[in-house]
């Protein structure tokens, strides 16, 4: 396949979703598919604080880390050409809102049921809770119609291998511009693209 064209303008495409949506995994082979570099916002949070994103929480507080994962996604975003990947929180910042208006905003779509599934057991902060269940719905409540509002592409992932997901996603890219008409009506999600339990943000 050849190599996809350099974008004036920004990245290739800017993975959105929940918690064990598989950003990372789908941006990663997405951007060796179209032979571009990628880059996920919480592995470089990561590399330049020098701790785990867990530490950051526990030390700092949400808050702190917010403003920072609002800074590295604007630098990121104004730099990087490739495939980028968000924390599942990163889109409640209103400034990365107006930001990935202009850009591809590839929505990975899940059920909340298959997203608890995916994400029991991991160190995400916001899901450490006596109800993890509880915490993933209620997150997924507040930014779920902000995934949805920002799109320009949704893909399910439910069901579905990696490869499936990446190869719907090259089609949707080369068949949608930036700033054209969000498109629907969307489908229901189908009732298992599976993910490592990560020490995410989300």
């Amino acid at each position: 396949m050849a190599a996809a064209p350099a974008r004036a303008g920004g990245p290739v495409a800017i993975l959105i979703g929940p918690p064990g949506a598989g950003k990372t995994t789908i941006g990663r082979r997405l951007a060796r598919a179209l032979r571009v570099d990628f880059i996920d916002i919480d592995e470089e949070i990561e590399q330049r604080e020098g701790r785990p994103i867990g530490q950051i929480f526990a030390t700092d507080g949400e808050p702190a880390f917010r403003a920072i994962e609002e800074t590295v996604t604007a630098e990121v975003i104004a730099t990087h050409p490739g495939v980028i990947s968000l924390g599942g929180g990163a889109v409640m910042s209103v400034a990365t809102r107006e930001l990935l208006k202009r850009h591809q905003v590839v929505y990975l779509e899940l059920t909340d049921e298959e997203g608890i599934r995916r994400t029991i057991g991991s160190a995400r902060p916001l899901l450490k809770s006596d109800d993890p269940a509880a915490a993933y719905r209620a997150l997924m409540a507040r930014r779920t119609p902000v995934y949805r509002e920002l799109a320009t592409i949704r893909v399910s992932t439910v069901g579905r291998a990696p490869s499936s997901v990446v190869r719907q996603v090259q089609r949707r890219l080369k068949d949608t511009a930036p700033g054209r008409e969000r498109r629907g009506p969307w489908p229901k999600l189908p009732a298992v693209l599976r993910t490592s339990a990560k020490n995410r943000s989300e």
